[in-house]
């Protein structure tokens, strides 16, 4: 699991993308917190771009990267559900 962090002190939001397996749709966006229309603009980007893109694709990096920078870029924390187990550290 990742998250972004936004670059002000107080977040606007806070969503989770969870990898939903291997038969499309792949992924669904959780929200935690945060402006309901701002989640909801922010859920089509991602789902444009994620939709039927398992995370296994390699076009799935570069995706990833831009949801990233989008959520980056509106203030949103958003955090990474692959469904893999942690890796103990």
């Amino acid at each position: 699991m990742s998250t972004v962090a936004p670059t002000a002190a107080e977040p606007r939001a806070h969503v989770r993308i969870v990898y939903l397996g291997p038969v499309a749709p792949h992924w669904e966006l959780e929200p935690v917190f945060g402006d309901r229309a701002l989640i909801e603009e922010f859920r089509t980007r991602v789902m444009a771009r994620l939709l039927l893109l398992p995370f296994h694709d390699p076009q799935f990096r570069r995706n990833r990267d831009r949801v990233n920078n989008d959520a980056e870029r509106e203030g949103i924390v958003a955090e990474w559900d692959f469904g893999l187990p942690e890796a103990d550290s």
